[in-house]
């Protein structure tokens, strides 16, 4: 009977160490492939691969509130709006150093979601939908209307070239680097709360709050500081947006681009980090190069991808991964 029931688990443990090491390796050769893109890859492209990366951390922070937490938020871009608003300002007004504008967006989105998670997270399911739609569609009407600050309909634009220790960075490559520095720290980050016990907490939460509860923790807190996190790390992508592209828009803001966010965490597969980082670049990818040579129809495209993935991939594409992991298992079993 031991035999039996422990050689599932001991077989199971040496494939989790075998499969930190290679998770490891792929990483690490994602990672040069993505350093290496300036140098074979036109300064359009290694622009383009710039507004995935960023997309990417923005995807991957939306996946600490929808995949580990559990709460699906339809007002996510507010946050990255704010960050976006922040960076433009501090380098238009103050500094354009690219270190500081990214960190004064970062606290500013987790100032902002601090400032209304206490009454978002107090609430679950169909109701956290509706007040995050509510607080997103509020950032949105108040960056149309004070148009002394954020440029109203016309957006802010003007914003100066990011810098780093003084020197601006004019290159395509030297803005790309950048920008990849930042989304490995920023996605670093993600990765390590997402596997603490913090984490881990988050995923208890999700799974079984009241069971939880009944353990002696405060979902309200470990939620709300979840939110906090998720606005912090979506301002720092929006940070970065506004350095990348130097304009600011309302719409970065509102319902769209939110909404194709959470149509990322879906497509990639929410609670895997990695995968909703995929499927924004499936997204934006879409809506930004492929969408244009289709004669407007990029969300029929979007829509169409959108229910295959439901219908296929109803764990989206991490879940292939977990399918390949099950399968040894079950045929060992």
């Amino acid at each position: 009977m031991s035999t039996a029931d422990g050689a599932p688990a001991a077989a199971a443990a040496p494939r989790r160490r075998t499969s930190r090491p290679l998770a490891a390796v792929l990483a690490l050769a994602v990672l040069a492939v993505l350093a290496a893109v300036p140098l074979f890859v036109d300064p359009f492209g290694t622009t383009t691969v710039s507004r995935l990366l960023v997309f990417a951390l923005f995807a991957m922070s939306l996946d600490l509130l929808v995949g580990i937490t559990g709460l699906p938020s339809l007002g996510h871009a507010a946050w990255f709006g704010i960050g976006a608003y922040t960076a433009g300002l501090v380098s238009t007004h103050w500094n354009s150093e690219g270190v500081v504008t990214v960190l004064a967006a970062a606290v500013a989105g987790a100032v902002a979601a601090a400032a209304t998670g206490w009454l978002a997270v107090r609430s679950g399911g169909v109701f956290f939908l509706m007040l995050t739609l509510a607080i997103g569609e509020l950032v949105h009407q108040l960056a149309q209307s004070l148009s002394s600050v954020t440029g109203g309909s016309n957006g802010l634009f003007g914003i100066p070239s990011i810098r780093v220790a003084g020197t601006p960075l004019t290159l395509a490559g030297y803005v790309y680097w950048f920008v990849l520095a930042v989304v490995v720290l920023g996605a670093l980050g993600l990765w390590l709360v997402a596997a603490s016990p913090f984490g881990a907490a988050l995923r208890g939460i999700r799974d079984n709050e009241a069971r939880m509860r009944s353990l002696g923790y405060s979902p309200f807190r470990y939620k709300y500081l979840a939110f906090v996190l998720a606005g912090g790390f979506a301002g720092l992508a929006g940070g970065l947006f506004a350095g990348l592209v130097r304009i600011v828009n309302p719409s970065d803001t509102g319902f769209t681009t939110s909404a194709l966010m959470l149509l990322a965490v879906v497509l990639g597969g929410a609670g895997s980090l990695w995968g909703p980082a995929l499927g924004a670049a499936v997204v934006v990818l879409v809506r930004d190069t492929f969408g244009p040579t289709l004669e407007g129809h990029g969300p029929l495209l979007l829509g169409l991808l959108f229910i295959a993935a439901v219908y296929l991939l109803p764990r989206g594409v991490a879940g292939l991964a977990g399918l390949r992991r099950r399968r040894p298992r079950e045929g060992s079993a």
